[in-house]
C-alpha cells in the first residue's frame, strides 16, 4: 500500500506578489526551496491562513535571498500582499517507508520570509 505524506512544509510566509498576468504558479525564493527540499516545477498546496482559501498550483524559483512569494495567474484572486501562507508538498511512499521518513520544516522569519 503507498500513502501520501507531507515531504515539505514552508510554514507561514508573507506574500510579497500577485501577478494576474502570469501564465499561473507560484514563485518561490530558491533558499526556500532549496531549505524545504522543494524543486521547480513541483506541485505544491498553499494554504491562506488570512482566508481560509486553499488551492493546488507548481513551483518555479524566485531570485535568492530575496524573500519572493508570488502567486501568479488566476491564484492571485486568492491572496493579498501581505496574507500568511503555509506552503506543503507530499510524497508518496510506502506505510513502512513513511514511518521513517522526516518531511523538511523550515520556518522563515515572518517579517521577510528569509532564513533564519
Amino acid at each position: 500500500m503507498q500513502i501520501q505524506v507531507v515531504k515539505s512544509k514552508i510554514h507561514r510566509v508573507k506574500v510579497t506578489g500577485a501577478d494576474l498576468n502570469y501564465i499561473g504558479s507560484i514563485t518561490i525564493d530558491e533558499d526556500l526551496m532549496d531549505a524545504a527540499n522543494i524543486i521547480q516545477g513541483e506541485k505544491i498546496q498553499v494554504v491562506n491562513n488570512n482566508n481560509g482559501e486553499r488551492l493546488e498550483t507548481y513551483v518555479i524559483p524566485g531570485p535568492r535571498n530575496s524573500g519572493e512569494i508570488t502567486l501568479n495567474g488566476a491564484a492571485a484572486h486568492k491572496v493579498d500582499i501581505g496574507d500568511l501562507l503555509i506552503l506543503i508538498t507530499y510524497a508518496t511512499m510506502s506505510v513502512e517507508t513513511a514511518k521513517g521518513f522526516t518531511p523538511a520544516l523550515v520556518f522563515p522569519d515572518e517579517t521577510t520570509n528569509l532564513l533564519k
